[in-house]
């Protein structure tokens, strides 16, 4: 155990959307014609940043996609202090870079090596590329056409200093043995408790497996073989958790991904009260 308990790097920060009405009654999604709203929110609650959403729906409407709404981007952030660190694509969970149709997997890689680049622009540290539900790594096929991809964008990514931030259901030595066959400085791990709870794994033999490589933190709570659920009442041991955590050296975005309703702000507040007390209480910066 560090003999000072605690991480001054660690950056608070939310999912977008959490802070906002559903959009369209999406669970998870880039709110469209409304983003900006959320970083003034996000300012007053003492947050530092806010991962943004890169859906597949209306992706060359997402401000990400464009130099206009880059800079747009720029501006608010600016305005309110209020960060973009990282990215969740979940634009891969729809277009898999390992879908079976060669055309797709061509769209995704190329729309993959734009995205690494306009994220450069933005000194965007971490690329979240999702590898769960229906874009899981659970078939041998799956895990071979995802690494040919790979190598293929790794280039780019190692070029421009941008992580492709991998989160995935794969058990701890799969998911090492994946990051150890892609081995670039440039391929991370998104690490999700929620989701590691409700698939059974234990949390420190993940962080023995690879938790040196993790560069994007998502919080959540759930309970096993469940969705999401409010911080603290699902299968997660948050104070185990950041105890044994912080033996890495972690310097990415802890990302509240915690659950949500239709409206958002008011259950993310409690949720919100419930994080920085635990990481008051352990002495990270809150």
């Amino acid at each position: 155990m560090h003999e000072n308990r605690g991480c001054p790097e660690v950056k608070l920060g939310v999912m977008q959307g959490r802070l906002l009405p559903k959009y369209l009654g999406r669970y998870q999604a880039h709110p469209l014609g409304y983003w900006q709203d959320e970083l003034p929110i996000a300012a007053e609650l003492g947050l530092e940043c806010i991962e943004f959403i890169f859906d597949f729906n209306d992706y060359e409407s997402n401000p990400l996609w464009s130099v206009d709404g880059r800079n747009e981007i720029i501006k608010v952030s600016s305005e309110t202090d209020i960060k973009v660190h990282s990215v969740c694509a979940d634009f891969f969970m729809e277009c898999p870079l390992h879908s079976k149709i060669e055309e797709s997997r061509f769209f995704a890689k190329e729309t993959l090596i734009q995205l690494l680049q306009n994220c450069n622009d933005l000194e965007i540290s971490d690329i979240v590329i999702p590898c769960v539900d229906q874009s899981s790594l659970a078939s041998s096929q799956c895990m071979d056409l995802f690494k040919t991809q790979m190598l293929d964008v790794i280039p780019t990514a190692e070029k421009l200093g941008v992580n492709l931030s991998l989160e995935t259901d794969l058990a701890p030595n799969s998911f090492k043995n994946l990051l150890d066959d892609l081995n670039s400085i440039s391929v991370t791990v998104n690490y999700d408790t929620g989701n590691s709870a409700a698939l059974g794994y234990g949390f420190r033999d993940e962080l023995e497996a690879y938790g040196d490589k993790i560069t994007d933190l998502h919080i959540k709570d759930r309970l096993y073989n469940s969705g999401p659920i409010p911080l603290g009442e699902g299968d997660v041991d948050f104070e185990a958790f950041f105890i044994e955590f912080e033996k890495n050296d972690f310097k990415g975005p802890v990302i509240m991904q915690a659950y949500r309703d239709d409206e958002g702000l008011s259950v993310f507040k409690q949720q919100m009260i419930f994080l920085t007390n635990l990481l008051r209480d352990l002495n990270w910066r809150s």
